[in-house]
């Protein structure tokens, strides 16, 4: 199994991504949320330059936030700078959309925006419609060495339901699984796989990412302690977020825990003192998988920690990674909180190299 790490993008990301490459790790996922994060192509550019084996990929990418041309160049000109290492991570849409008050694109338009961004890689000339019209476009002189377009750029397609699931496998793209913990994630890849054969595809053929966020605990150390709140935390309140909103901007799909109940009315009550009321996802997103805000401290509970996100002690940990391979999952990767990265990454390595 292959490891990787998700990180919320900074500009200075590479010296993470540097440390991450001399741990073992395979791949670096950086998020595109551009009222959040730093651009994720400056940050992957500044990692290709200080690395020279770790994958580099958008973690995920949003079509609508980039037209498909200027998509292509860049991913070009990264391979350009790291050959064969880029990897284009792609979703309909969370946080990236919903800070501008945007609900996810449909899986329909993100196909036909891959269509294009893969023609252009291939070096073909492709119908693009856009203002309109549809217009034949294609890099026009990619002899010159400016970009490459040799070397291939896999798709990884992030998706939680069925739909997501069928166009991964009718695409014969990698799969992006919201992950989380072992036991749901083990079930979301059953699903997976289904999808997979029922589109005649062999599923040893099949590259599926869990992605997992928490805290390494120490021994004796509550689940619920300001490091794995900070650690942890943000990954643990994103439920609320997504659900807070599900009327207004569609769901990911993620069901209300029936425990949490209490949890889930307290945050919505939080979420409509936010102002203005034409805007509570600037509020409401603020920090999302960076930190907890301080109105949602007291959330926070060992047990929704425990429950929601790969929090436990460092034994604990190394069996639910072992679990995440036993599941079949082509890679497992760490999301690493700012301004905890470096830490939770030595953190992380213990754990992974004791699951080996």
């Amino acid at each position: 199994m292959d490891y990787g790490i998700q990180l919320a993008t900074s500009a200075h990301h590479w010296k993470v991504i540097k440390r991450a490459e001399e741990l073992g790790f395979t791949h670096a996922w950086l998020y595109d949320t551009q009222l959040l994060n730093a651009d994720v192509f400056v940050a992957l550019a500044a990692a290709a330059m200080h690395t020279s084996k770790i994958k580099l990929c958008t973690g995920v990418l949003i079509p609508s936030n980039r037209i498909a041309p200027v998509t292509a160049s860049a991913l070009a000109s990264l391979n350009a700078l790291a050959p064969g290492r880029i990897v284009l991570g792609l979703g309909t849409g969370f946080t990236g959309r919903r800070t501008m008050g945007l609900p996810a694109i449909s899986l329909a338009r993100l196909e036909e925006y891959l269509r294009v961004v893969q023609a252009l890689l291939a070096g073909e000339t492709c119908d693009w419609s856009e203002e309109g019209g549809t217009h034949k476009i294609r890099f026009l002189c990619p002899e010159l060495n400016l970009i490459n377009i040799d070397d291939p750029i896999p798709t990884h397609i992030s998706a939680f339901g069925p739909k997501g699931r069928a166009l991964v496998a009718k695409l014969g793209t990698g799969w992006l699984s919201g992950g989380g913990r072992p036991e749901p994630a083990a079930v979301a890849l059953a699903e997976m796989r289904k999808s997979w054969q029922a589109a005649g595809r062999d599923t040893a053929d099949l590259y599926s990412t869990a992605f997992g966020g928490g805290c390494v605990l120490a021994e004796g150390e509550p689940a619920d302690s300001p490091r794995a709140r900070a650690q942890a935390g943000p990954s643990a309140t994103m439920i609320f977020h997504d659900y807070a909103e599900h009327d207004e901007l569609g769901s990911l799909g993620f069901k209300p825990i029936p425990k949490f109940k209490q949890q889930y009315e307290d945050y919505l009550e939080i979420y409509k003192s936010y102002q203005p009321a034409d805007a509570r996802y600037l509020s409401n997103h603020r920090g999302h998988l960076m930190f907890v805000k301080p109105e949602e401290q007291k959330l926070l509970s060992p047990e929704l920690i425990r429950t929601v996100t790969m929090t436990g002690t460092e034994a604990e940990l190394v069996d639910g990674v072992r679990a995440f391979r036993a599941s079949g999952f082509s890679q497992f990767a760490v999301l690493l909180r700012n301004a905890q990265e470096m830490a939770m990454l030595e953190d992380w390595a213990r754990v992974i190299d004791k699951a080996q």
